[in-house]
């Protein structure tokens, strides 16, 4: 296209913003912090349900009691002071929002962390983020017992299924699970329910303003390196606003949606739904901490039917194909939500057919809190990833960053109040990632039409996304290179129609007797269960570069 022809990725995205009645820009608000937030929704919508799971309904007045007498113990009975790191080790409960907010309300940092994690993953990273304090599912106690003399963790709480059931009911299911011997016996740590019974008197919560540090939320960034990107009070305020009038445009009333989160609140995907932007629309979040579990989830899709549904591909076809799935009361869903992993066009079709109700596509990552885009309902731009949310630019660039126009491929920059602070403790990284002037370097290829709607086409980076997660190939091949059995690895990601990508493990080993089971057995003692290898490949020898490194380029095209 020649310049004189060319039309600028920045005017297509403003025409979209108007077509759609997105804002170029949100209107001022005195909403500083996520604690603002929280208090809001509890002026207007004190009595209402704020969140259910395992059978358990929290009003909004109940969340923000919680999690006051939570930070009450914080300040009151520990030495953490504002600033410090506690991380959150959980499934999705309703305990998460009781502690993020008892965190914030007490000046901490919210570190979220996978609980299916390592000892050697969650050892590098509770060391580097300086975590002091953990919350931790008692299931996964012993793994933090275990790591704990090697981190500065100080205060590990611990919360079980029911905690924040009714004392009789709790006492029965503990004395089930005892008889069981499911129970976990707690040792040194303090259990959730001693701080949430605190003393709150006196206490006052810790101011905040926009520039202070919410969340460390680890991600691979540009490189296959796990780090921190730090995101603040505003950054996080910003996308929920962002996201509520995402929300908004698809008939989403304050006060009055529920919204079905089958998503671990681990991720930054579901956090930013789910804690803070479900609170600030005053809706009503129904938590599913096992999704795997399709048949329980299915029951209660038919207790709760929600008028909001977040989701990804994987999880869209297990529903589908599930026999009860069309006893489901789909009447009242008015958004369904698809990001974190790429969205199959026929899975798409499939759940418009079934429901009623088209799946709004999204795009974002860690490093933008994490919303960038999202399709509008009746877009019909099929591949799209939609258009910029409010407040948000984008930018096409060449390999020299220098900004193309629509319809040309390059790498997505884009700018925002949403964009992280930078990451932790790597500041070349940093500077790599996001520009003087503000913008973040995605490292995703697309373009943007002349209707202002973005498309992703390729990766720069060799990130694998498995069922919404991210899989590094080097940290992958890091674990494997170190069995003594084998010579040379490599790791590249596959489509899967179940999980949007898998994992291909490509290795050279001069033992004849080496079986893909050992292989995985190597890689379950070390590696989260979705970094496993699903496919195993092996070969005489590897495509090399000139200096040794292999080229995933060739495995992929071959």
């Amino acid at each position: 296209m020649s310049q004189e022809t060319a039309i600028s990725v920045n005017d297509a995205v403003l025409k979209a913003k108007r077509d759609y009645g997105v804002s170029e820009t949100l209107e001022s608000s005195n909403l500083n912090s996520l604690l603002d937030i929280l208090q809001h929704s509890v002026s207007q919508y004190s009595q209402q349900p704020a969140v259910t799971s395992l059978g358990t309904t929290l009003s909004y007045e109940e969340l923000d009691r919680l999690s006051t007498a939570f930070a009450a113990y914080l300040k009151k009975q520990t030495n953490l002071k504002k600033g410090d790191r506690l991380a959150i080790q959980m499934p999705s409960l309703a305990q998460y929002l009781v502690v993020a907010y008892g965190a914030f309300k007490a000046g901490l940092v919210a570190v979220n962390i996978n609980p299916l994690y390592t000892e050697v993953e969650l050892e590098y990273q509770f060391n580097h983020a300086d975590v002091k304090a953990v919350v931790v599912f008692d299931k996964f106690l012993p793994v933090i017992e275990a790591v704990q003399d090697k981190t500065s963790i100080e205060y590990v709480f611990v919360t079980s299924p029911f905690d924040l059931h009714p004392p009789v009911k709790r006492v029965l299911m503990s004395v089930v699970l005892k008889l069981m011997g499911k129970a976990v016996p707690y040792g040194k740590a303090i259990s959730l329910r001693t701080a949430l019974a605190a003393d709150v008197e006196g206490f006052i919560p810790e101011t905040l303003v926009s520039d202070d540090m919410a969340l460390l939320q680890y991600t691979g960034g540009t490189t296959g390196v796990s780090k921190p990107a730090v995101i603040s009070h505003g950054n996080m305020v910003s996308v929920t606003r962002q996201g509520t009038e995402m929300l908004q445009l698809a008939s989403a009333k304050m006060g009055e949606e529920r919204i079905i989160s089958p998503l671990p609140l681990y991720h930054i995907y579901a956090f930013a739904l789910s804690v803070t932007t479900g609170i600030h629309l005053g809706a009503h979040t129904l938590l599913i901490p096992n999704p795997r579990d399709i048949n329980g989830f299915v029951k209660l899709m038919r207790k709760w039917p929600g008028s909001i549904f977040s989701g990804l591909n994987t999880l869209f076809v297990a529903l589908i194909e599930h026999k009860d799935f069309k006893q489901i009361d789909f009447s009242s869903l008015k958004i369904t939500l698809s990001g974190g992993s790429a969205l199959v066009e026929a899975t798409a079709g499939y759940w418009l057919e079934a429901t009623g109700c088209e799946i709004c596509n999204a795009y974002g990552l860690t490093e933008a809190s994490p919303v960038v885009s999202f399709s509008p309902p009746g877009a019909k731009k099929p591949g799209s990833v939609g258009i910029a949310v409010a407040n948000t630019e984008l930018r096409i660039t060449d390999n020299n960053g220098q900004a193309l126009a629509v319809d040309e491929h390059g790498e997505i920059w884009v700018k925002g109040p949403q964009v992280m602070q930078g990451y932790l403790n790597f500041p070349e990284e940093t500077a790599k990632a996001v520009t003087e002037d503000g913008w973040l370097k995605t490292g995703d290829v697309g373009s943007v039409d002349s209707d202002g709607f973005l498309f992703i086409h390729d990766r720069q980076k060799d990130m694998i996304i498995v069922s919404g997660f991210n899989v590094y190939p080097n940290e992958i091949e890091g674990v494997v290179s170190h069995h003594p059995d084998i010579t040379y690895c490599a790791v590249i990601g596959i489509p899967d129609d179940h999980s949007g990508e898998a994992v291909k493990l490509f290795l050279v080993s001069a033992n004849p007797n080496l079986s893909e089971e050992d292989v995985r057995a190597f890689c379950s003692e070390r590696l989260a269960r979705y970094k496993w290898p699903k496919y195993i490949e092996f070969r005489d020898e590897l495509p090399l570069s000139n200096v040794g490194k292999v080229l995933r380029r060739e495995l992929r095209d071959n």
